[in-house]
Parts: C-alpha cells; sequence; structure tokens
C-alpha cells in the first residue's frame, strides 16, 4: 500500500460535482495530496500528456505510487473513490467489508449515481444552461427524469433512521449523492420538493471534510452563487460556461470528422 506519509496522490480536477466526490474523499480520509487544476477552456484535459492519464480526457483522476512501486492512473469518479477507500481506509470508515450485504448494497447505490443521476442532471444542467436554442423535449425529458432518480434517493432517505443512504453510517455513496445535490438548482431542481434529501444535505454540509473538499480547486461556484440575488454573476457564471462547452463540442466534432476521413 502507498505510505500515508508521503503525498503520492495528484489529484487532476476543476470545480465540478465528479472532481469534488474525489476532494472530498481525500479530506475526509485525511491523505496528503496535490491538486492539478485542470483549465477546460483551454482544454489543458484533452492535452496528450493527460491522456496518458486519462485515455477519456475528462476529471477527475489520480495518480498514486501503488504498492508495487510504479505509478498507478485511477480515472472515473466511482472507481477513484473506490480505489482510496480500498486503498486507505483499512478500517472500513466509509465503506464496509467485502462480501457482506451493505458491501454489495453500497456498490447498487454508488453505480446508480455514477450511471443514473449524474448523467441524467448533467444533461438537464447542459440543456439548460449550455444550449444554444431552447428544447423544450430535451428540458422536459431531463428535468423530469432527474427529478424521478432523486425521488428514488428520497425515499431511501426517508427509510434510514440514522440519515445516511447505506447503513448506519456515513459513506463513500453519501459524498457521492451529495457532491450532485449541491448543484441541483444549476439543473433546475429544487430540493425542497425531496425533504429527506434536503434534509440529508443539508446536515452533510456542515461536515469539515465537505466543507472543505466542496471548494478544491477553487471555491464552489454553484453554492457561491446562491446568494446572487440580481442574477448577474449567474449570467456571467452561465456565459462563461456555455462557451467553452460549446467551443469544446465543436473542436472534437471537428476531430472526429478528420479521423473520419483519414479511414
Amino acid at each position: 500500500m502507498s505510505s500515508l506519509n508521503s503525498p503520492n496522490i495528484i489529484l487532476y480536477t476543476t470545480q465540478t460535482p465528479n472532481g469534488n466526490k474525489a476532494s472530498i474523499l481525500l479530506e475526509e480520509l485525511g491523505i496528503p495530496y496535490r491538486v492539478y487544476k485542470h483549465d477546460f477552456a483551454a482544454r489543458t484535459h484533452k492535452e496528450p500528456w493527460y491522456l496518458d492519464v486519462n485515455p477519456n480526457g475528462k476529471i477527475p483522476a489520480i495518480t498514486d505510487v501503488f504498492r508495487d512501486g510504479k505509478e498507478i492512473h485511477i480515472w472515473e469518479s466511482g472507481n477513484v473513490l473506490k480505489y482510496l477507500v480500498e486503498q486507505y481506509d483499512p478500517t472500513f470508515k466509509l465503506w464496509y467489508p467485502h462480501g457482506t450485504r451493505e458491501n454489495y448494497e453500497l456498490f447498487s447505490w454508488l453505480f446508480f449515481q455514477v450511471s443514473g443521476v449524474g448523467p441524467f442532471q448533467g444533461q438537464a444542467t447542459h440543456f439548460l444552461r449550455h444550449a444554444p436554442e431552447r428544447i423544450p423535449y430535451a428540458l422536459d425529458r431531463y428535468h423530469n427524469e432527474t427529478r424521478r432518480l432523486y425521488s428514488v434517493l428520497e425515499k431511501q432517505l426517508s427509510q434510514k433512521m440514522k440519515g445516511y443512504i447505506v447503513g448506519d453510517k456515513f459513506t463513500i455513496v453519501d459524498i457521492a449523492f451529495w457532491s450532485l445535490a449541491a448543484t441541483t438548482p444549476w439543473a433546475g431542481l429544487d430540493l425542497d420538493e425531496f425533504p429527506a434529501v434536503k434534509e440529508w444535505y443539508e446536515r452533510l454540509l456542515q461536515r469539515p471534510s465537505i466543507r472543505k473538499g466542496m471548494n478544491v480547486p477553487e471555491p464552489h461556484g454553484v453554492i457561491a452563487l446562491a446568494g446572487d440575488k440580481d442574477g448577474e454573476l449567474t449570467k456571467k457564471f452561465e456565459e462563461f460556461h456555455r462557451k467553452w462547452v460549446l467551443d469544446g463540442m465543436g473542436i472534437d466534432a471537428q476531430a472526429l470528422e478528420v479521423q473520419s476521413n483519414r479511414k
């Protein structure tokens, strides 16, 4: 196992829900780490050196020195969470032992987050904030499906006496869902519709690891906009993100066209 006494971990991230998952967990575990902040507008996440770390050119990713003494690259947010607890949480503070009922339940909820809530909420955000034109079908489709997925989480939390998603303690599943819940206003959702989720969200917001990790590598944009009464900061934030999203889509489309023509 890598040594906890030396900062072998580099976290490649920027201010996104998926990036927050990794930084919150690292803070929760008290693991020393260094941060490389990607600049999506400058497309540093598509540079060849980073594609050697994450072939998909997304964040988060981490590099670490594995137990064999060689560097290892871990990417996809769910796998980053899984790797970190398997390597650095031998007492199961934030997960459950292999083969237990709770372990299987935990990974069912984690996969539900990364394959369901995350992608649908991301598309709800895209068509609300980034798309150059309003497409009612897309807005309704992704908004309503995201609400349905949160209703699944609402039912689960409303039944949990201890107030956590799996078992009786705070786990990596709470980290994963919390990071998405923090940006629900940006996707046009209101947590008032889900009282158990809202209570859980606000309670976890007071957790030191969350308050620190959510601001890596910079202050949490969506939470900071909560006090934007006149909407000016929100408009600028939206315009900035729309530009790099649409510019990036255009560049990726051109690259695919070039690749196709070479065949």
